[in-house]
């Protein structure tokens, strides 16, 4: 029997993630809007209806994962996921799955809207799960490292199989697969208290000046296409304003000094959050056998500090991208850059296409 095409889709606070898979399941669009849900729900159904604006197919199966239920609109989580479910089903046509996680031991599970609340558990912020089963089918040892906008999560796979310490957020807080840190959305204060300026050490503003996207501007590794957020000061995403709200975290402003200061200050906060990273990974590299033949796979928006990452550990990388069937429709650049943006939206599709 013919399978349907999909639509997976990533429900987070600040983004709404999707991607179509075609009726054989080869990729044929991926896309990333803004969606500040923690302004309320007609964001969500704004985003939404301007997805389906732009995937012009009918008689879709809809595969939903999310983590928007942490956003501070709702009371808790099981409210959030119910709540993010009701639009969802209420604004799809056609079947609609939920992801269910670690609910089943193949990491595969969905359910329908009836049995949402008796498994919001499993459903709440499992969208890196969907991200690890499908890496686990298409390699046999990896530690997975997808740093997006606002968090990094960090996933072992030995023998073709996800090897969690933590299932929740609060368990893979402690266990360090999940840190709250990522490329556009965090705090700079967040990442050091202390930074290198010039020729000495200066303490940093405990203020919300800039974020990491004003860094990431500044060191040219940001993609326009993922810059989505507003900026800490509202004011614009340019490298001179970026530079500005960079200077106020040490007390300066931007013209104190030349340009050149304020990307050597960027590169310093970068390396900062880059050392973070690079231990957490060598903590779970060390998980594994020394045999296995270990590779760093980056995904997210800050996949260029994975690979980074595995250069400075001497893995080798691979890109997400690497493993997605393209159907043409897309150029390899494009194919590139949203299936690694984009990927748990690309996976829990992929997973309900297999599921099916």
């Amino acid at each position: 029997m013919k399978k349907s095409p999909i639509i997976g889709w990533d429900v987070g606070g600040a983004h709404l993630k999707a991607a179509l898979l075609d009726a054989e399941g080869n990729l044929l669009q991926v896309l990333q809007v803004s969606c500040a849900l923690w302004r309320g729900l007609n964001e969500l159904e704004a985003a939404i209806d301007d997805v389906l604006s732009q995937f012009p197919i009918s008689n879709v199966t809809h595969a939903i994962t999310m983590t928007g239920e942490l956003v501070d609109l709702f009371a808790n989580r099981q409210t959030g996921v119910n709540e993010i479910s009701r639009v969802m089903h209420a604004k799809l046509v056609g079947s609609k799955q939920f992801y269910t996680g670690a609910h089943d031991s193949d990491f595969s599970g969905f359910v329908t809207i009836d049995k949402v609340n008796t498994n919001w558990q499993h459903i709440a912020s499992a969208n890196w799960l969907a991200s690890a089963g499908f890496v686990a089918k298409q390699v046999e040892h990896a530690l997975l490292i997808d740093i997006g906008s606002t968090t990094s999560d960090f996933v072992l796979v030995t023998a073709h199989q996800p090897v969690c310490l933590g299932l929740t957020d609060a368990a893979r807080m402690q266990t360090e697969e999940l840190v709250y840190t990522g490329v556009i959305r965090t705090p700079l204060m967040a990442l050091t208290q202390k930074i290198q300026f010039e020729n000495t050490v200066t303490s940093v503003a405990a203020e919300y000046f800039s974020t990491t996207a004003d860094v990431y501007r500044l060191t040219h590794d940001l993609v326009d296409e993922d810059d989505m957020t507003d900026t800490a000061d509202g004011k614009e995403k340019t490298v001179q304003a970026s530079a500005q709200r960079i200077a106020r975290m040490i007390g300066h402003d931007a013209v104190d000094k030349p340009l050149d200061t304020w990307i050597a200050l960027a590169q310093a906060f970068k390396q900062q959050q880059l050392s973070r990273l690079q231990e957490v990974a060598t903590k779970h590299s060390l998980r594994v056998n020394s045999a296995a033949k270990l590779s760093i796979v980056g995904a997210g928006a800050g996949s260029f500090l994975a690979r980074e990452i595995a250069k400075h550990m001497n893995l080798p990388y691979l890109n997400v991208s690497d493993f997605i069937i393209n159907s043409q429709t897309l150029n390899e650049r494009e194919l590139n850059h949203w299936a690694t943006v984009c990927l748990p939206a690309y996976a829990v599709a992929y997973l309900a296409f297999h599921n099916n």
